[in-house]
C-alpha cells in the first residue's frame, strides 16, 4: 500500500506538472497535493500506529471514525431501547421533562414486554387521589439531633472537578428551587454548591474538605464544613458503584488551581484517592467514626455510601450496629451500574453487585437485626424514571438519588468523554471554551423542572396503585418475568 501511494502522488504530481504547462490555475491543485504528500509520509514514517503505516493517508479515517464513534453510534445506528449506557427512551424522557414539552408517547411501547427480565407494577381498579403536597421522608436516628426532611428523588453524589462549576451550581440553583438535596461528590464544598441549595456534605476516603496537608482526616476541616447552614446532612463514601474497592480519580487535565485549592492537592497532577479510609479499618471503628462526625457536625444526620460486595461483611456491620448501639442515620446503597466520569473498565463491567440485589440484601439484612425502622435506606444506580423510583422504593429504598439523570438534564447528550476535559456541552470539563456554552441561568430551570415532573409522574404512579402513603410500597406490587411464560411477584422471588 505504501508502494501504491508513492507511485500515485509521483503520477499525479507529473499530471498536474503538465496540465500546468496548458493551464496555468492548474498549478493550485498542489496546495491540495502536497499536504496529502506530507501526511502520507508521515505516516508511514511514524512507528506508532500500524495502520497508518500501512495505508498512509487512508489509515487516518480509521482513527477519525473511531474517535466519533459513539456519535455515529447515538445518531445512526442505535434504536430507542438498546443504546448503553443509558439508552434513547431513557434521554429523551429526561429532555422532555426537563424542558417541559411532549411528555406523552404515542403509538405504545417501544419494549419488549415478553423479554426475561421485564419489570412492571401492579395497578388497582380503584386508584387513589395523588398524595399532594409530594411526601418528604425524614433522615435522622435516635443519636441525630437535626433531622433532615428529604424529596424522594435529590442529586447524586458529583464533585466540582469531574463537573464544571457551571454544571455545579445549576444543580445547587436547581436544588434551591425545587427543594431537593444535592450532594456534593467527594471533591469538597467548593463556592459553585453554595447557591442556596440543600447539600449533602460527601466525605471520601481522599478527605477533600476534611483532610490535613498530609491527607489524614482533620476534625477542624471538617467541622467547618459540616457546620455549613447550607449542609443539611453528611455522607462517609466507602465506595461507588462504578468502581467499588478502587478510589476516586481526578484526571490531571480537569485539575486545575481553584480546584486544586478547594481538595488541597497540587494543582494539574492526576489525584487518586485511595480505595480505603485512614481514619477507621473495621466495623466497630467506622461506627464509631460515625458517630464522632455526628458529633462535630452538631448533630445532623450522618450515613454512610457503598456499593455491595460481601453480604457476610453487611451482616457484620449490622451486628456491631447491635453491639455497639451506634448506628448511621442512612445507608446510600450504590449499584454497580452507577456511572462516573473516569473509572477502570474491569471495575464498571465486573466488580461489586448491581442495585437490585444489593439493594435487598441491605434492607433485609436491617430488617434481621432490627435495625430498618431507625436508618433510611437511599437507593442510587441508574435511577432515571419515575418507574425507577417507584420500584426502587417496592424493594426497601425510602428514598432516591441520580447522577445521570440530573446531568442530562443539564444538557449532557452522552458523548462519552467525560475523562478527557473535552465534553462538548460543559458538563464535565473546565475548559472555558466549552463550559461558556452551559447557560446557567437556563439550565438550573431545568434541572428543577426534571425533579418536579418526575416525582409528580412518580405521585401518579403511586395513585394508580391505589396508594395513599409510601409506607405501602413493598415487593408486592412489582411483577418480573423470569422466563418466556413464566412471570412472578417480586416478594416470590425475593421474600420479605
Amino acid at each position: 500500500m505504501r508502494t501504491t501511494f508513492l507511485r500515485v502522488m509521483a503520477l499525479l504530481i507529473l499530471l498536474i506538472a503538465a496540465l500546468g504547462m496548458v493551464w496555468a490555475p492548474a498549478w493550485w491543485l498542489y496546495l491540495l497535493l502536497v499536504p496529502i504528500v506530507l501526511v502520507g509520509i508521515w505516516d508511514f514514517t511514524q512507528t506508532h500506529h500500524t495502520i497508518r503505516r500501512n495505508f498512509p493517508v487512508l489509515g487516518n479515517l480509521r482513527y477519525l471514525f473511531e474517535s466519533i464513534g459513539p456519535e455515529l453510534h447515538q445518531y445512526f445506528i442505535e434504536n430507542a431501547t438498546d443504546g448503553t449506557p443509558i439508552d434513547r427512551t431513557h434521554r429523551r424522557y429526561v429532555y422532555s421533562r426537563a424542558k417541559r414539552e411532549h411528555q406523552v408517547h404515542p403509538f405504545g411501547t417501544e419494549l419488549d414486554l415478553y423479554k426475561t427480565g421485564y419489570a412492571y407494577m401492579a395497578h388497582s381498579i380503584y386508584p387513589a387521589k395523588h398524595i399532594d403536597p409530594p411526601p418528604r421522608v425524614r433522615i435522622g436516628g435516635p443519636h441525630c439531633t437535626q433531622p433532615y426532611d428529604a424529596s424522594v428523588f435529590n442529586i447524586s453524589a458529583m464533585s466540582y472537578g469531574s463537573l464544571s462549576a457551571q454544571a455545579v451550581e445549576a444543580l445547587n440553583l436547581g436544588a434551591q428551587a425545587g427543594g431537593f438535596f444535592h450532594c456534593t461528590g467527594e471533591g469538597g464544598i467548593s463556592p459553585y454548591h453554595l447557591k442556596g441549595g440543600d447539600l449533602c456534605f460527601q466525605v471520601g476516603t481522599g478527605y477533600f474538605g476534611a483532610r490535613t496537608p498530609e491527607g489524614e482526616f482533620s476534625p477542624e476541616r471538617f467541622r467547618e464544613n459540616a457546620l455549613r447552614p447550607e449542609v443539611k446532612l453528611i455522607e462517609l463514601k466507602l465506595s461507588q458503584g462504578a468502581k467499588p474497592g478502587h478510589g476516586g480519580i481526578l484526571p490531571a487535565a480537569k485539575n486545575n488551581e481553584e480546584i486544586a485549592a478547594i481538595r488541597g492537592v497540587r494543582p494539574h497532577t492526576r489525584v487518586d484517592s485511595p480505595p480505603y479510609h485512614t481514619a477507621f479499618h473495621d466495623a466497630e471503628g467506622l461506627l464509631r467514626f460515625i458517630h464522632q462526625l455526628r458529633e462535630l457536625a452538631d448533630g445532623k444526620p450522618v450515613g454512610f455510601k457503598l456499593c455491595l460486595g460481601e453480604r457476610r461483611e453487611f451482616e457484620a456491620l449490622c451486628l456491631a450496629m447491635t453491639a455497639t448501639g451506634l448506628a448511621p442515620d442512612f445507608i446510600t446503597v450504590d449499584g454497580a451500574e452507577g456511572g462516573t466520569g473516569a473509572a477502570p473498565i474491569d471495575f464498571s463491567n465486573s466488580v461489586g453487585m448491581p442495585l437490585e440485589e444489593g439493594l435487598l440484601a441491605v434492607v433485609d439484612l436491617l430488617n434481621k437485626h432490627d435495625l430498618k425502622h431507625k436508618i433510611r435506606v437511599i437507593a442510587a444506580g441508574k435511577v432515571i424514571t419515575a418507574f425507577d423510583i417507584y420500584r426502587t422504593l417496592c424493594l426497601g429504598a425510602d428514598l432516591c438519588n441520580s447522577a445521570r439523570g440530573m446531568m442530562l438534564a443539564l444538557g449532557c447528550i452522552q458523548a462519552l468523554e467525560c475523562h478527557l476535559n473535552t465534553c462538548p456541552t460543559g458538563v464535565t470539563t473546565n475548559n472555558p471554551t466549552l463550559t461558556r456554552g452551559l447557560v446557567v441561568a437556563d439550565k438550573w430551570q431545568r434541572v428543577r423542572n426534571y425533579h418536579h415532573e418526575t416525582v409528580q409522574d412518580f405521585l401518579e404512579l403511586v395513585a394508580a396503585a391505589g396508594i395513599t402513603d409510601l409506607e405501602q410500597l413493598d415487593r408486592t406490587r412489582i411483577y418480573k418475568r423470569v422466563g418466556p411464560d413464566e412471570v412472578r411477584r417480586l416478594d416470590e422471588i425475593h421474600p420479605m
